[in-house]
């Protein structure tokens, strides 16, 4: 089958997540993408947990390389004169650019948009700075962790008489990633319309804000602050996780109407439960929720958590095993869908990478290429993709323009 961006090329000079997000999305669906980095400052994500077999290295970060499959990967010393002469050539030869630094860092190597517009009318370029190219927080560096912050997530997780909870992950990357691809199809789209190119600057900051839009909404209209209200939900209850069976085990379970409750007392086997005064309504349930979620985890404790969601399901009621890492390899649907693909690493064998989770019927994504080592691909970028040849490739190489 064709890929669907099979014809486009993406010099890509993203790091962390937020960034090789976007551009993997792109990459399993055909574009062709150099990634390009540095030995002298590393993607911090080579550096994080977990590593293959638990052995720390560079080219072991199950992050890195989830977020980095289907690339070539170089290396390019950016501080070299030849070397920002290759970064050059490589945006000449691309469609689309894509970087994630901090704003003014693409103006001061010469790689600006306007710099490359000027020579190259069609070219895409987007950025992914943090918070956005102008304003009084832009220069200031962040990651994830500090935008989910400033977005207001942190503040709404965890209980109310605790100190908030910190989210796990970079929470606004994976939010930025996604959109940011969808920008750049879009503005694929335009430029097959048009044949004009375009500078999209996408705000990490901001594209999370969007998924809060309805408490932001709610203090515009009543000046109500969303609070931290632990896995309680205002419509719903019961609501919340509930131990079962087994060591660390939990399936969360929410019931919105009393149709549910009724079902869900049922199959507890109380039905007594149905005209008990403090449970019959969802008012009245919510009035006594400390004791509703201690009858719910009496119930939940003397069953696996498979078979409190089987038994839920069949009956209408939400319910949903709380899975871990080793439960999502093993879960029936994902293995339906081929969610999970396994590519041979250079270094570490065989390993698993997740897919996107979206099937186009007539151009369907594929992982073909497992993340690269650090600089894995540099002679053939250099000789076949930008024409070096084999003695400039190595003149170069002893010059320190490939580090």
């Amino acid at each position: 089958m064709t890929k669907a961006l099979e014809d486009v090329k993406v010099a890509d000079f993203t790091w962390v997540v937020s960034g090789p997000l976007c551009v993997r999305y792109l990459a399993d669906y055909g574009a062709q993408v150099v990634h390009v980095e540095t030995s002298h400052r590393v993607d911090p994500t080579r550096t994080i947990p977990p590593y293959k077999d638990n052995i720390a290295g560079l080219n072991r970060g199950g992050y890195f390389h989830n977020w980095n499959s289907n690339k070539l990967g170089i290396t390019l010393n950016l501080r070299h004169p030849k070397g920002v002469e290759l970064a050059r050539k490589l945006v000449l030869w691309a469609d689309v650019i894509a970087e994630n630094f901090n704003p003014g860092v693409m103006d001061r190597l010469g790689l600006s948009y306007e710099a490359i517009r000027d020579v190259k009318p069609d070219i895409i370029m987007i950025s992914l700075p943090s918070k956005g190219a102008a304003g009084p927080y832009s220069t200031l560096p962040a990651v994830g962790l500090h935008l989910a912050a400033l977005s207001g997530f942190i503040n709404i997780a965890g209980w109310p008489d605790r100190d908030p909870v910190l989210l796990f992950g970079a929470y606004t990357d994976s939010i930025a990633g996604r959109l940011g691809a969808a920008a750049v199809l879009a503005a694929l789209d335009y430029r097959r319309r048009t044949g004009k190119g375009q500078h999209i600057e996408l705000s990490q900051f901001e594209a999370g804000i969007q998924f809060l839009i309805p408490p932001i909404l709610d203090f515009g209209v009543n000046r109500r602050v969303l609070g931290r209200s632990g896995n309680r939900h205002p419509f719903a209850a019961p609501h919340g996780a509930y131990r079962c069976r087994g060591d660390d085990r939990w399936c969360a379970i929410a019931v919105f109407t009393d149709d549910e409750w009724r079902a869900t007392c049922r199959v507890m086997g109380k039905p007594e439960l149905i005209e008990d005064g403090r449970f019959a309504t969802l008012l009245s349930r919510k009035r006594n929720e400390e004791e509703l979620d201690r009858l719910i985890e009496e119930w939940t404790v003397d069953y696996t958590a498979e078979e409190v969601m089987t038994v839920l399901q069949e009956a209408g009621v939400s319910a949903a095993v709380v899975e871990t890492a080793e439960d999502l390899h093993h879960d029936p649907q994902l293995k339906h869908r081929g969610h999970f693909w396994e590519l041979q690493h250079q270094e570490i064998g065989m390993s698993t990478y997740d897919s996107m989770g979206s099937q186009l019927s007539k151009s369907p994504a594929e992982l073909h290429k497992a993340a690269h080592t650090l600089g894995e691909d540099n002679y053939h970028v250099y000789t076949q993709v930008l024409g070096l040849s084999d003695e400039e490739f190595v003149e170069m190489l002893e010059q320190g323009v490939f580090e």
